[in-house]
């Protein structure tokens, strides 16, 4: 069976693409990341209110849009062809998607609304190593008082959290954290006097990352169990989200290059031309077709087959981590030296291309998922 996007879906990926063409043209990608908030605010304004985007994937009785993570999934893959800066994945994804499969029915109603709207939510999950995990956490919660097992006592979290993305300027902090009973979610007031957020240079401008610590600070429990299996599915949710942003800036990196090679002229005949470089942008198609091939079946998982969740999202991230690598490596070779140059954009996919592949999961670590798949 093949695989396309509905009439709605495409209508959705011109209309961001629209937004973005025409809000890259006042601002611009580096001006956005360079701002105190590391990204457009206007743009993510229009986004929440006049596209819907932050409220795609929130079911309609949180206020949401009711449609799936699929409909998210061509927004960011829009995004990616840009590098536009935005708080989509921090926030429209990871923060909200970590309410839904983890917190209680009171939090969902309380929190839900407010991501739908445009709020821009952070999760600190992160350990101190970078690393996303399942059975684990860089931040400890001890209880404050209360019942065991109420989701209302008093907690008080201790530790640090890294790579929180939108982590510096999120009004919804939220953290995962080891408690006596396994993982929890917990919500934090990020005015607290104990939370102390740090912005972080990235190799990729366009990421707003941040290191949170937490210092003895009050937080409301979101769920009273152990999350770490919703954690495992957010896990391979956000890693599925990564690829769409990965394809596109693949996508825009193969264009750049075609384009490059039409226009620029070499012993007098275009670069395109010569048979050589034709069979290299050829490998550069080739890569970028199956990434989208394997993106959009890991998002048409994360809608719709939550059971193949985990394989396709380990297959597509791994595949698309070092398709975009490849891709935005050949595109600096058939650049020429231009390309290592501050002023032209090639550099800036190069940086997006590594950047991604460490989110959530390098290549080999989600092969190793895929080996240790009892399936």
């Amino acid at each position: 069976m093949r695989f396309a996007l509905s009439d709605e879906q495409r209508e959705l990926a011109r209309a961001v693409r629209q937004l973005v063409d025409r809000r890259a043209a006042a601002l611009g990608t580096r001006a956005a990341a360079a701002s105190d908030l590391g990204y457009d605010d206007i743009l993510w304004k229009t986004l929440c209110t006049q596209i819907g985007g932050a409220a795609l994937a929130i079911p309609q009785e949180y206020g949401g849009a009711g449609a799936t993570l699929l409909e998210s999934h061509v927004i960011l893959e829009q995004l990616g062809v840009t590098l536009t800066p935005s708080p989509y994945l921090g926030s429209a994804i990871l923060a909200t998607q970590a309410v839904l499969g983890a917190a209680g029915p009171e939090h969902r109603e309380r929190l839900l609304p407010a991501l739908a709207d445009g709020t821009v939510g952070a999760l600190a999950w992160a350990d101190g190593t970078g690393r996303w995990r399942t059975d684990g956490a860089g931040v400890r919660a001890a209880p404050a008082g209360g019942d065991i097992g109420s989701s209302d006592r008093g907690w008080r979290l201790s530790g640090r959290s890294t790579l929180v993305l939108d982590g510096s300027h999120a009004e919804i902090l939220l953290a995962v954290a080891e408690t006596p009973d396994g993982l929890g979610l917990f919500e934090v007031d990020q005015t607290s006097p104990g939370v102390t957020r740090t912005r972080v240079r990235a190799l990729d401008l366009s990421l707003d990352l941040a290191t949170v610590a937490f210092d003895q600070v009050p937080a409301v429990a979101l769920a009273c169990e152990d999350v770490g299996p919703a954690l495992r599915r957010l896990h391979a949710v956000a890693a599925t989200a990564v690829t769409a942003l990965q394809v596109g800036g693949a996508q825009r990196a193969l264009d750049r290059t075609v384009g490059h090679l039409r226009a620029r002229v070499q012993f007098g005949r275009p670069l395109g031309s010569f048979q050589a470089l034709k069979h290299r942008a050829a490998d550069m198609f080739v890569a970028v077709e199956t990434a989208r091939s394997m993106s959009w079946a890991a998002g048409w998982a994360a809608a719709h087959d939550p059971a193949d969740l985990p394989l396709r999202a380990a297959l597509a991230k791994a595949w698309c981590s070092e398709a975009f690598a490849a891709v935005a490596g050949e595109s600096i070779q058939l650049h020429g030296g231009i390309a290592i140059t501050w002023e032209d954009d090639t550099q800036l996919y190069f940086k997006r291309a590594h950047a991604t592949g460490q989110l959530f999961g390098q290549a080999h670590e989600h092969r190793k998922l895929l080996l240790d798949d009892p399936r």
